[in-house]
């Protein structure tokens, strides 16, 4: 299995380079790293005493790396999760923060466990997804991916501005869509057919 810093570093080949998107909630970024984030864990990276989009354009490949593993693996406990979701856990907390914990809660308490969707990893979550995880522990992987991708999917029919990250220019299936399809076995990856009546409505 991969290493946390294997997974942080594709999670930041993923994200790609600085893009400052008017349609993205979290600002300018680079490599993944919003410029909240970097506010937040006060990186003042230029040295000029604030911290604006010089300091997010002033981040390194490293620098994001070791902000994910610290601060996007550690700190929220994935790692005490099953290794079979340590991968799409993580690279969508890196995506969504809390709410990646979140969507595996809900999808746990759908299998019949009693945990609570507070988007904090305890022992009840870590318990329940032991459990979950036997004896094939790529069904809790691929199942998670699935209920990943309903969420990405929930947010562009609710948010008309976010369906671009949903689907490509070209009309197939965008980033966010790909992402989460990545993390899953192809059996479950939506074919054009699928993909295209599951956006229909979108117009």
């Amino acid at each position: 299995m991969q290493t946390v810093r294997q997974i942080a570093k594709e999670i930041v080949a993923r994200e790609g380079g600085f893009v400052d998107d008017p349609d993205d909630p979290g600002g300018a970024t680079k490599f993944g790293v919003t410029i909240h984030t970097l506010r937040r864990l006060g990186l003042d990276l230029t040295g000029d005493g604030r911290v604006d989009e010089a300091d997010v354009r002033a981040l390194s490949r490293r620098q994001a790396v070791d902000i994910f593993v610290r601060h996007y693996f550690d700190k929220p406990r994935i790692g005490e999760l099953p290794e079979t979701l340590h991968a799409s856990v993580f690279d969508m907390y890196v995506n969504a923060g809390a709410q990646a914990v979140k969507i595996l809660q809900r999808l746990l308490q759908e299998m019949g466990f009693n945990v609570t969707a507070d988007g904090v990893i305890g022992p009840q979550t870590v318990a329940a997804c032991e459990s979950a995880a036997q004896p094939e522990p790529d069904v809790l992987r691929d199942a998670y991916g699935i209920a990943r991708r309903n969420y990405y999917f929930h947010l562009a029919d609710r948010r008309p501005a976010s369906r671009k990250y949903a689907r490509s220019r070209s009309g197939g299936k965008g980033g966010w869509i790909k992402r989460a399809e990545e993390f899953l076995s192809p059996r479950y990856h939506l074919s054009d057919s699928d993909f295209n009546r599951r956006i229909a409505a979108w117009g």
